[in-house]
């Protein structure tokens, strides 16, 4: 038997819940990569997974024996998703599915290390056609659900089906709509993202906000490379794939690895970040209610200041636009991993000031 605390059951835990996990983000979960290829070897001669590899993608699935396990040990947990006619139960082969099966994955270890809850039974039930949703105080967020539990609501949901939003995750003080682009550009409808930020915030006014809440986004992908794909994506040659618009007022890139998840960490929690934003400013002027461009702040030199260590890629566009047509300079600060990209994607004449990220981990997290 395998206990549940082990890294062996978390393993299939998470190909449960995704379906198919990818091979190539064992390390975010086992962190030594001999011991990663040791758990995975123990756990296919137990017969618990197996591999599969088609069109170039590599991923774990759980075999018949593990989902018995699964659902024995936690049937609340597992019941939707390893039985009947689930798309993580039935894993069509088809790469675009799989490819989502595995955007999946991503997204939940990046939730996963920011501490979030995501698992069904570790939050209220929030969507349901058969029964009224829990309601639930603002203090037990933030917590995660995803696209196929809010679909859990039947025909309400009808306009919103082709949303590419993998789920929501409800912070203290907004709801985001989480998406993945992975390593290419996410396919995407504005009307239906612009129907899923109105569904949003009409369902879950008092659920447990106090009327509608503020909806923005945030894109994950697999790296830096992939955010300045995005800020300068003009939608492709049929308009199909992703481009800033206004669909959400702010949406926030973040990359799937460590950084992403120190990120992530930041955007749930609003005290830490309005802690930080005074830190950054402290040597600086208020904004200028004159200046009608987006700005955090004003240097000695009376120029714009902008904090797009959050990676907004809405405002941090709309600075960029701001200072070209008022022929200004500006100072932009960010963490030092985000650098090379805003340098390459920014044309007004800026100023950079980078954070050092370690610095910020142990002041910030007490962490090495």
């Amino acid at each position: 038997m395998i206990k549940t605390d082990s890294i062996k059951y978390q393993l299939l835990e998470m190909v449960g819940l995704c379906g198919e996990f990818p091979s190539g983000q064992l390390n975010r979960l086992i962190e030594s990569d001999s011991y990663a290829e040791k758990v995975v070897t123990d756990l296919k001669q137990s017969k618990l997974i197996r591999t599969h590899y088609k069109d170039g993608l590599r991923g774990y699935r759980l075999t018949k024996r593990a989902k018995e396990l699964l659902l024995s040990q936690n049937p609340c947990r597992f019941q939707n998703y390893l039985t009947g006619n689930a798309e993580t139960n039935l894993i069509r082969s088809e790469l675009p599915r799989r490819l989502r099966l595995h955007q999946k994955a991503e997204t939940y270890l990046t939730l996963s290390h920011a501490g979030i809850p995501f698992f069904p039974d570790e939050k209220p039930l929030l969507f349901s056609e058969s029964s009224e949703a829990a309601t639930f105080p603002v203090r037990s967020l933030p917590l995660f659900y995803s696209s196929r539990e809010i679909k859990n609501l039947g025909a309400s949901t009808t306009k919103i089906k082709n949303s590419r939003c993998i789920g929501i995750l409800m912070a203290p003080h907004c709801v985001y709509a989480v998406y993945n682009t992975g390593n290419t550009l996410l396919k995407w409808e504005y009307k239906t993202e612009v129907r899923l930020n109105a569904f949003l915030q009409h369902y879950l006014q008092g659920l447990p906000y106090h009327g509608p809440p503020t909806v923005y986004a945030i894109m994950t992908g697999s790296d830096m490379d992939m955010a300045f794909r995005l800020l300068t994506s003009t939608g492709g040659y049929k308009k199909t794939l992703f481009m800033l618009d206004t669909s959400y007022e702010h949406f926030y890139f973040l990359p799937n690895n460590s950084y992403g998840e120190y990120l992530l960490r930041l955007l749930v929690q609003p005290q830490r970040m309005m802690q930080l934003n005074q830190l950054l400013l402290s040597d600086c002027f208020p904004q200028r209610e004159d200046l009608p461009i987006e700005h955090d702040g004003i240097d000695s030199q009376e120029n714009p200041i902008l904090l797009a260590y959050d990676f907004d890629m809405q405002r941090i566009n709309r600075f960029n636009t701001g200072l070209n047509v008022y022929g200004l300079s500006g100072n932009l600060i960010c963490f030092d991993f985000q650098l090379p990209c805003l340098k390459k994607y920014l044309t007004a004449d800026i100023h950079f000031s980078s954070i050092d990220f370690q610095k910020f981990k142990r002041r910030f997290f007490n962490e090495p």
